[in-house]
């Protein structure tokens, strides 16, 4: 097996898990976590090269041109992190198997957990940067998702998670950068090895400080660290996941990776010794203060955490080794304790430790396994916590080892504060013990605890249940004894975290020692705060400033949505003026810019200019004069398609096929839009003085001069670019088409059209939400329209006969037209987006030509369109990697050769990867248009209506209700709305701007 069929195959878990789900319900959990171990074992076959000191590489293009592949890279510090990635991701997925009830839906948990598995792995894996920070912000969006739908107080957590761990994407992205200019490589093993960090100190500081940023962010460092209890909204699964192998662990695995080049760097020692000491001792205080156990595992976490990156910040071989030892045990015993919350919660029905009393008789087997990992993260021997703990004791002395980095005073100051900090640690370990199975006695003056209650409902797990915690328990307990199991692949990892050949040893007991004494005095102080938990309760400050971390990154992220509200009250308005402000500053700089320039366009040729263009010019003239003067909103809208229309034709005059048919779909589809609003308008735009009429013709005479000239001056009258003479001569000779436009949309820049895929299907669910939600308080009306019964326009349906007639025999061929416009795009006029306009037109006259608009609905839903269009356009660029050593994404494959079709070359039609890619367009666009037609399409009820059977519900009076339907007939913008009510602004409709209301012609 091959790092790109383990990473893949990661990949393709997700799917498969969703196919399971079907059958299994909430057993996918057993599912994917045999499916992980598989894979984890799998990945095994490489240690005993790692351990040899090899490394294993390969690389696959995927942008060639800027040099970024595929490049995957596992040495022994990435097979540390990838081995706790997937077996610790198999122990939650398991565990998840019996957390959710069987009534839960877990569909989306499983399929978010698994892409965080194939965003952990990757990251480790990733040898290019671009990919690292791909898979980087990958692991910040799937929390995300994860947190979010873990209940109603959920989003708000998952929003402050979200901006404090992008804001340290965009450290990341920044430094990534800067390195790959500077090193002029993408591949990280090079950029490692490059000069550049030994020649520029301030280049190597700078981005010393982005790298330390993003882990920060990513790991919960002061002063990050708010986020992680902050997260605790999500259930057990996701936090024993995130908090012991997977989220937090990038930010440590970003540490590690960039240790050899930052060794010696004062401003990265600073950061990282100083942040870590300061979060691995509050997080300890804050576990202190707390009542609730998930909350205190959160913040021991936290504790942690900052023990790894005060000792990364170390940089000696020792302590690299101990922080990379202390990942592992790390992972072993949160990974259990808060898979263990969960089952407390489940069992005994609450986390708080004031409540939860003698739980060890009902629940004895959760007693034990919570007493292991207890013991291991307080660092008691023989457990491999203490094994830990002793060698980040080592790590921190070392610091004071010749050659000394610091002098005694400075690395006796620091390892005393790690020993303080450990203290924490053993004070809320033995908290969490005895304030869950034994008794909570808190008597102190800050303590609010209720009665202590006995959970008599209470009872231990099933063996399915806790056999996921036991497991990293019992190994945290045996692995004590034989430390040294892990000498070799530790090397492998520290020889790659560092610039020393250093080879780590690991032993339960190796004599008397400093370290061993300062364990001993922790475990002593530890042991009298645990006796004395009721005093040291008291005595610890359940606030210690008037605001929380929490509620500073609120404040920041409501004060930053009010201050966009503010911006966008500037332009949320009905003036023209104050919308034209902005572009019209842009227009007069592009004419300044042109005038300045004019003297370098290329002299005036006779003949550019035709006849036909002043009659175009004419038609343009007249269709734009009428839609500015007409008061009717129809004849607008009839008036500027037709102006649209000769564009069109204007575009077939210059040759320009693909263009002008496009032009020309997209203002038949617009046109038919607008008539679907103009329904929810008034027939009429309102009077306007003709002062203000002149001044505005003055002002868009104005524009549209300048406009032109800037247009004139900056493009001029010159030539086809080389970049155009080539994509004409080449195009058929390069991928075998003749359409040079539909080529290097689907060929050549493939990539740019997916990324505009990407934003019509993302516009498509906008339109929908929009919809939806302007829809929403109509469509939840019972009240049917009424305004056309007793007119011509009552009898919907024998109106519409002869249309629907028509197109009965039009339809199939408008549907074959589309086709045939697809498979041709390649050798003649066509494409996907052409003809699936062409078929939006079919569904448009659809919409035309039924009585009703519930005789149309669709009975399918048409986002899977979109969502479709957009992964088959993603799947199928995969393939462009068949194409050998030349292979990349998006790359077009030939698939079949010489099929026989009326149009074509003359050695035939040739069947590409690029014709699929299309499909992938023509489905997105479909998907956009039909979203628009069934939404607008549907029947509306208008606000006289609304008002009416509103004033009905809340008693009003007669005469106002008759008042109304007086007006029935009328315009619903017309009616004067003077009844008061919920959703409705009284008195007469005078256009009021903040509402957006209005209409300023």
């Amino acid at each position: 097996m091959t790092l790109l069929v383990l990473l893949f195959l990661t990949l393709l878990l997700v799917p498969a898990a969703a196919a399971v789900h079907t059958l299994l319900g909430r057993n996918t959990g057993w599912f994917a976590a045999i499916a992980l171990v598989v894979l984890g074992s799998f990945s095994l076959i490489w240690l005993p090269d790692l351990i040899a000191g090899e490394t294993v590489a390969e690389y696959l293009p995927w942008i060639p041109t800027v040099d970024v592949g595929i490049r995957l890279r596992l040495d022994g510090l990435g097979m540390v992190f990838l081995l706790l990635v997937l077996f610790i991701g198999a122990l939650v997925m398991a565990y998840s198997a019996r957390y959710f009830s069987v009534k839960k839906k877990t569909s989306d948990y499983y399929i978010w957990m698994l892409l965080f598995v194939f965003a952990m792995s990757g990251m480790v894996l990733a040898d290019d940067m671009i990919l690292l920070f791909v898979f980087w912000e990958f692991t910040t969006l799937c929390s995300f998702f994860l947190i979010n739908r873990s209940g109603d107080k959920a989003p708000a957590p998952a929003q402050r998670t979200l901006l404090i761990t992008m804001a340290g994407g965009l450290g990341l992205l920044t430094a990534v950068l800067w390195i790959i200019v500077r090193t002029g490589t993408t591949s990280l093993s090079e950029a490692l090895q490059h000069q550049v960090w030994g020649d520029d100190a301030v280049f190597t500081g700078v981005v010393a400080v982005l790298i330390a940023f993003a882990a920060f962010t990513k790991s919960a460092q002061f002063p990050f660290h708010l986020w992680l209890p902050d997260a605790m909204v999500a259930p057990a699964p996701v936090s024993a996941y995130l908090h012991a192998a997977a989220m937090v662990k990038a930010g440590i695995y970003l540490l590690l990776r960039f240790s050899p080049v930052f060794e010696g760097v004062v401003v990265w020692q600073t950061l990282l010794i100083v942040c870590g000491l300061i979060t691995a001792l509050i997080g300890a205080l804050f576990a202190l203060q707390r009542h609730d156990i998930k909350e205190i595992m959160a913040y021991s976490t936290v504790s942690q955490l900052g023990f790894l990156v005060a000792i990364i910040g170390i940089g000696t071989p020792t302590a690299i080794a101990a922080a990379t030892i202390h990942v592992i045990a790390h992972a072993l015993f949160k990974s259990s304790l808060f898979m263990m919350v969960g089952i407390i919660e489940h069992e005994a029905h609450s986390r708080d430790i004031r409540e939860l009393n003698g739980l060890r008789k009902a629940m004895p087997v959760s007693f034990i396994i919570t007493v292991l990992g207890c013991l291991s993260m307080a660092g008691i021997p023989p457990l491999f916590g203490f094994v830990s703990k002793e060698n980040l004791l080592k790590g921190f002395l070392s610091a004071g080892e010749e050659p000394a980095l610091f002098g005694p005073g400075l690395t006796w100051t620091i390892t005393l504060l790690g020993v303080l900090a450990a203290v924490g640690t053993f004070a809320y370990c033995g908290r969490i013990v005895l304030g869950v199975f034994t008794s909570y006695t808190g008597t102190g003056k800050h303590d609010d605890a209720k009665e202590p209650m006995a959970p008599e409902t209470a009872h231990e797990a099933s063996l399915s249940f806790y056999a996921p915690a036991l497991l990293p328990a019992a190994a945290g307990a045996i692995l004590g004894f034989v430390p040294f199991l892990f000498d070799g692949l530790l090397t492998a990892s520290t020889q790659a975290s560092t610039t020393a050949n250093y080879e780590p040893h690991f032993y339960l007991y190796g004599g008397l020692s400093t370290d061993l004494m300062l364990s001993v005095i922790i475990m002593g102080v530890g042991l009298v705060a645990v006796l004395t938990r009721s005093r040291l309760d008291s005595f610890v400050p359940r606030q210690i400033f008037p605001w929380t971390g929490v509620e500073v990154v609120e404040k920041m992220r409501t004060g930053s949505i009010a201050f966009g509200r503010r911006v966008g009250d500037v332009t949320r308005s009905d003036i023209h003026a104050v919308h034209l402000t902005a572009p019209g500053i842009f227009l007069v700089g592009i004419f300044i810019a042109g005038v300045l320039n004019v003297g370098d366009v290329g002299e005036f040729t006779p003949g550019h200019t035709r006849m036909t263009d002043w009659v175009l010019i004419g038609l343009l003239a007249f269709f734009l004069l009428g839609t500015v003067i007409t008061h009717s909103r129809t004849a607008a809208v009839v008036l500027a398609g037709g102006a649209g229309f000769v564009v069109g034709a204007w575009y077939f005059a210059l040759g320009a096929v693909d263009v002008g048919m496009t032009q020309l779909l997209v203002e038949i589809l617009t046109v038919v839009v607008l008539v679907l609003v103009l329904r929810k308008l008034p027939r009429k735009f309102h009077q306007v003085s003709r002062s203000r009429t002149a001044v505005s013709a003055v002002v868009a005479i104005a524009f549209g001069i300048a406009a032109f000239i800037a247009a004139y001056a900056l493009t001029g009258r010159r030539g086809q670019s080389p970049a155009a003479q080539w994509y004409l001569e080449e195009t058929y000779e390069t991928v075998g088409a003749l359409n040079t436009v539909n080529s290097i949309l689907v060929d050549f820049r493939a990539l740019d059209t997916f990324g505009e895929l990407t934003v019509l299907g993302v516009a498509g669910f906008a339109i929908l939400a929009v919809l939806n939600s302007a829809f929403s308080t109509s469509d939840s009306h019972p009240a049917e329209s009424k305004l056309w019964i007793g007119t011509p326009l009552d009898h919907a349906a024998d109106n519409t006969q002869a249309m629907r007639s028509v197109f009965n025999w039009m339809a199939p061929f408008i549907v074959l037209l589309s086709l045939v416009l697809l498979l041709r795009g390649h050798y003649d006029s066509g494409g996907g987006f052409i003809s699936a306009l062409v078929l939006g037109g079919f569904f448009a006259l659809r919409y035309l030509v039924a009585p009703s608009d519930s005789a149309v609905k669709l009975r399918f839903d048409y986002a899977l369109i979109i969502v479709g269009g957009i992964v088959i356009g993603a799947v199928i660029g995969l393939f462009g990697f068949m194409d050998g050593a030349e292979g990349s994404y998006l790359r077009p494959i030939v698939i079949l050769e010489g099929i026989p079709l009326p149009w074509g070359t003359d050695a035939g039609f040739t069947l590409t990867t690029a014709l699929i890619f299309d499909v992938g367009i023509y489905l997105a666009v479909i998907g956009a248009v039909l979203v628009a037609l069934d939404r607008l399409g549907q029947a509306q009820r208008y606000p006289a209506e609304l008002l009416k059977a509103h004033m009905k519900s809340q008693g009003q009076k007669t005469s106002q209700i008759e008042r109304i339907e007086m007006h029935a007939g009328d315009d619903p913008g017309d009616v004067p709305l003077e009844a008061e009510g919920e959703g409705w602004h009284p008195g007469p409709y005078t256009g009021n701007r903040s509402t957006g209301r209005g209409d300023e012609g």
